[in-house]
């Protein structure tokens, strides 16, 4: 689980409602007319964007940037030195009694044992990456169509709310309505994007990152197997994922 997005969502909610209780009373916040523009009209725009089946992924993708799994890389490399270790003395087929965790890695092993060629494993994996890369950015355009989609209600609502006050300046009563459409809208599609959807935007991206660097390093530390690397030098190979920090902090686990 990533702590800091719960913590950076809770605080940024928590912040926004003590300044509410701070100034005033939260039912004047909360009004359903503007709920329904804002909420309902992006949603609304989700199905226009996307087919229903994609758009019911978004909660996986919000998900993703709230439960994150992904491997260490240090514990990767240093996994890949041992299976170097177990190749050069028995031999690569003896890689297919051990278990992998991540699929990615299991079927780039099994390849190996399998006795496909470098340029084969290199191109089906390589493959892999590219398509992953295009599954995250599809939940990236999901998260920007949030980022754009609201703010835009938003702003529909205040035009609604305004024409409303407008029209109805003859009678004080309806000024407050009206007016609180304008802009309750306004605010509701600013949380929106800038607390919901940006965030988990730029998470998504960080994590997606990660995890291609990750892939990559798989990718590199098979064919380096299925080239009969020295353990040594492929575990040399590999460190060039690390920053200088991990390496240090690697080496120092090693040792």
């Amino acid at each position: 689980m990533d702590i800091s997005t719960i913590i950076g969502l809770t605080l940024c909610f928590g912040f926004i409602l003590m300044g509410i209780l701070l100034g005033g009373e939260l039912g004047l916040f909360i009004d359903p007319p503007s709920t329904a523009i804002v909420i309902g009209g992006t949603t609304a725009t989700m199905f226009s964007r996307y087919p229903l089946n994609v758009v019911f992924t978004v909660f996986n993708v919000i998900k993703k940037t709230i439960f994150n799994d992904s491997s260490d890389p240090s514990e990767v490399i240093t996994q890949f030195v041992q299976l170097s270790q177990i190749a050069r003395k028995e031999g690569l087929l003896a890689l297919e009694r051990v278990q992998f965790e991540d699929p990615f890695l299991a079927k780039g092993i099994n390849f190996c044992v399998d006795g496909a060629e470098g340029h084969q494993i290199e191109a089906i994996m390589a493959r892999e990456i590219q398509y992953l890369k295009a599954r995250h950015q599809a939940g990236s355009d999901m998260l920007k169509a949030l980022e754009i989609s609201a703010p835009a209600f938003g702003m529909i609502g205040t035009l609604i709310g305004l024409v409303n006050m407008l029209a109805n300046m003859d009678d004080p009563k309806s000024i407050g309505p009206a007016m609180a459409v304008a802009i309750l809208t306004t605010l509701y599609g600013a949380i929106i994007a800038n607390v919901i959807a940006v965030p988990l935007k730029d998470k998504l991206a960080y994590y997606s990152a990660l995890e291609l660097d990750l892939k990559t390093l798989m990718m590199e530390g098979v064919l380096g197997l299925k080239r009969g690397e020295n353990p040594r030098m492929l575990e040399e190979t590999l460190h060039t994922f690390l920053s200088p920090t991990e390496r240090e902090a690697l080496k120092s686990a090693s040792s």
